[in-house]
């Protein structure tokens, strides 16, 4: 009887949400004055859709495209790597400090309690660590870049910072739930052995998280390849610097190559990274 009235109480709760976030969506769109007839294309528009998915069928592939192409995919690939390279460190640093798993009090049973002094510190790294990565990753990277554009001009620099700093914090937050969420008898043991808090989180917390922490950080690459294609409509030379020229032109046979490119490097990258996470789980 106690389990069926539990049972309801979930599903009435589950119902509520529901009703809660389909009237959300309903106020949202009456606010915005949403027409479902504005979704169709009219006049000339219609015209440019037309010729445009006409030319999906028609890719082209000249020889000055060809080097234009490669060059492209390369600029996304180093923007990509360049920025998860400062995005990683910075995304384990903030991941350690966001994690309650280095300085909560419970001991497992055996390891000593930490001092209420030390737990006020440990709480004010916490909120700290916390509050940085809640406000650097509600800033998307476009925004990012153009921030960065005018502060540091139109450098390489400024695109990989404008990539780093919000995937740095997303991976922070990640890596902290998912270090949270492992079991820690193995933690509590070293802690009763006398380890510090240090050597609890990289021997008793973080192999256990690391196939995990590791398939989150190869999706943020492939995210990263799309951010640094993006970047070239702020003048970068990645490949959406030239999809974008194309697109200018009217050259659709030519935007249509670099999209095809565009997908196909990123599911290049996306079977890498599932044999590289298939590797890791055996």
């Amino acid at each position: 009887m106690m389990a069926r009235r539990v049972r309801g109480d979930r599903v009435g709760r589950r119902r509520v949400v529901a009703l809660g976030v389909v009237a959300a969506a309903a106020w949202a769109a009456w606010y915005l004055d949403l027409r479902p007839g504005d979704a169709i294309p009219r006049g000339e528009h219609w015209v440019v859709l037309r010729d445009f998915f006409a030319e999906a069928v028609h890719p082209v592939l000249t020889a000055t495209l060809r080097a234009e192409l490669l060059r492209g995919l390369w600029n996304t690939v180093v923007f990509a790597a360049s920025a998860m390279a400062l995005a990683l460190p910075l995304g384990i640093v903030l991941g350690f400090f966001a994690s309650t798993a280095w300085w909560a009090t419970d001991s497992g049973g055996d390891g000593a309690r930490p001092t209420a002094a030390r737990c006020v510190v440990c709480r004010l790294v916490f909120v700290a660590a916390r509050s940085a990565i809640a406000l650097f990753r509600s800033v998307h990277e476009l925004l990012w870049a153009v921030l960065l554009l005018c502060a540091l001009g139109n450098s390489p620099l400024s695109g990989v910072f404008a990539i780093a700093i919000p995937y740095g914090c997303t991976l922070g937050k990640v890596f902290a739930e998912v270090v949270d969420e492992v079991p820690r008898e193995a933690a509590w043991a070293l802690r009763g052995l006398g380890a510090a808090p240090l050597q609890v989180f990289c021997f008793g917390l973080l192999p256990r998280a690391l196939a995990d922490v590791t398939a989150y950080a190869f999706y943020r690459f492939e995210c990263a390849l799309r951010s640094a294609a993006v970047l070239g409509f702020f003048g970068f030379e990645t490949i959406g610097y030239f999809l974008q020229q194309a697109f200018q032109t009217g050259s659709y046979g030519e935007a249509w190559t670099h999209l095809y490119a565009l997908l196909a490097l990123v599911g290049l990258f996306d079977w890498w990274s599932g044999a590289l996470r298939r590797s890791f789980a055996r």
